[in-house]
Order: C-alpha cells, then structure tokens, then sequence
C-alpha cells in the first residue's frame, strides 16, 4: 500500500542571530527537536553554545559577529526567516550599532523576494499601555532602550517592512544547568532572602511575565504560522504586525502572595509603599537613581493590550505561575519540592 505524502510544512532555512543568550537556548531547542528546518546560528562565542548542534542533520553553528554582518551577505541572500535575538546591553557606541545599523543592515541583505518573515525582538519596554510608543522611554531610557526605539522607528521604512512581526518580550524568566539564565532569573535566589521582609510591604504596580520555553513556544508557532499582513498596529503611522509577549498581568500584590504561599512564608500585616516612602529611602541612604528609573517608580503599571503566550495559539504554557516559574528554575518550596 502506497502511503499518503507528510503534511508537514516545507522545510526553510532559518537564520537565528543571540542563539547563546537565554531566549536563543530556548528558541533553538525548540527548533531542533520540533522541525526539520534547517538553521543557522550567528554566535560570537561558540564556547557559551550548550544546546546539541550534532542532535540531527541541518544545523549550522557560524562563528561570527553582528558588527561583521556583511559577512554574511550571500547566505543571507539564501534565507526564508531570520529570527533576530542578538542585542548589546553596555557600552553606548557597540549598543547603538549592534541595535540599531547592524540589526537594520541585516534585515536589508535578506532577499526580499526570498524570505517569507522576520522575526524581531524588541523590548515591551518602549510601549504604553496601549502598545503605543512610550516617549519617555525616547527621551529617557537606558540605551538599551531608546536603542531599541530608534530602531523601530525605522522598521516600517524598510522593503521587508510587510514581512516583519515584532516581538516585545515582557519580563523574561528562565535558564537552568544547560542554558544561560535571564537577568531576573539570575537574581530570584536573593529574591528569596529578602521575602521575609518584603512580605510586609504592598505596593501599587503591575506586570506580565513569560518564561523562555514558552516564547520559545510562541516562536515555533510563528515559524509555521506567520500573521497575516491585516493583523497589524499602528504605531506613529507606521503599520507593523507586533504581539507583546506575556502571560495575563499580575498586580505587585498578587506576585508577593504567591512568592510567600510557595516558599511557606505568611503575610499578616503589610505597610503600603508609597512613591514618598520610596523617595524617603533614596534621599537618606543616598541612592543613585536615574531618569528612567523614577519614571518607572512613577508609571508603575507596565501592562500591556493583548499579550500573548502560548495558550493564545492553543498551545500548552510551561511556566503559567510564579510558583512554576520558581520551581523550573531549582527553587524549593515551603514542600521541598524543586527541579
């Protein structure tokens, strides 16, 4: 009996830039063990890479740099989807080159009759709770941040602009023993000495959150399942296709109750921390705090229309609780309990 040909999609060749970062483990993980696309990882050191580039055929390791991109030129010309991770977090002259020219001249070598999407991460930090840019974060963020908004600003002017989502991660979790850990995963084991005292303090603030497996998740999805050109927003007058990255928004509150129920530690009073307490504290230790710093203090609530995760594609979520973010990263619980 003769049988029916696999439905499966067509296999593409994937250019993935940041593979050595905590969201690049994740994403190529994903895509080596649930694909058969063919990938290509930009990396600049090839001794922080801990996933299994022999796991199975097709999958390249390219030593490289972004500030070298041109490099790359004729195997850009050859590529289906670029998923864009890489970003430069110091130093203002390599984050404004890396964020900004190399990211912008990369999209530019693709073929623009070739590739199908780009996949660009941006940060949800330059965004209001509309999902419109925020203008302080031009005017006074870090410059990660306006790095990350000048960019954008340029996105919509570029041939490929019709092609492109963009990605704007919420506040990422993740890392273990094979992968790198973000840079709140880093720090949850301090968190943990100071929940005792911070169990007595409430604040008025919001979030959302989203563990790395799970944009990983979103990632794949996409790889397969691009958005359609009618699915976008309208930023400044520039219509991109965007999805910010996150699970539902969790109050400040809310995230210290559910810290204190999973490492057994009770709240039986709490003193609200206002912006004049928080103040008070910086002006008598002396604390130096920046411009966007305060504003943060001031904003509060970093929430966001529409975020999205791996349940919105009818997929399961790895991490949908703080108490499962905790765990996945090796913290014990008020049972012992931990990976």
């Amino acid at each position: 009996m003769v049988q029916s040909k696999s439905s499966s999609p067509p296999r593409k060749r994937i250019f993935i830039t940041g593979g050595s970062g905590c969201i690049g483990h994740y994403i190529a993980e994903t895509l080596i063990d649930t694909s058969r696309h063919e990938l290509f990882f930009l990396v600049r050191n090839p001794a922080k890479v801990q996933f299994d580039v022999e796991a199975r055929e097709g999958v390249h390791l390219i030593h490289g740099d972004m500030h070298d991109i041109e490099h790359q030129a004729e195997l850009l010309k050859t590529i289906d989807i670029a998923i864009l991770t890489a970003n430069a977090w110091g130093g203002t002259s390599e984050v404004f080159d890396v964020n900004i020219a190399k990211t912008i001249r990369l999209i530019n070598l693709l073929d623009s009759k070739r590739c199908e999407q780009v996949l660009y991460f941006s940060t949800a930090s330059i965004l209001d709770h509309q999902n419109k840019l925020l203008e302080e974060a031009k005017q006074i963020g870090t410059d990660y941040i306006r790095s990350k908004y000048d960019c954008h600003s340029r996105l919509g002017r570029l041939e490929l602009a019709p092609k492109i989502t963009i990605l704007f991660p919420t506040l990422v979790f993740g890392g273990s023993s094979t992968k790198p850990y973000s840079h709140i995963s880093g720090g949850l084991a301090e968190v943990t000495k100071w929940i005792g005292l911070a169990r007595f303090f409430k604040a008025d603030g919001s979030f959302h959150y989203l563990h790395g497996r799970d944009i990983a998740t979103v990632v794949r999805y996409l790889v397969d399942n691009p958005l359609p050109y009618d699915v976008v927003n309208q930023l400044d007058d520039i219509y991109l296709k965007q999805l910010v990255l996150g699970n539902p928004p969790l109050t400040v509150n809310e995230a210290l109750q559910e810290v204190c129920d999973y490492l057994g530690k009770k709240i039986y009073f709490q003193i609200p921390l206002s912006l004049w307490l928080a103040n008070f504290f910086i002006n008598v230790f002396g604390i130096q705090v920046a411009a966007w710093d305060r504003f943060c203090m001031r904003y509060r609530h970093f929430t966001y229309k529409n975020p999205v995760n791996p349940a919105t594609f009818g997929l399961p979520v790895f991490c949908p609780t703080l108490a499962d973010i905790f765990l996945a990263t090796g913290i014990r619980g008020k049972g012992g309990s931990g990976k």
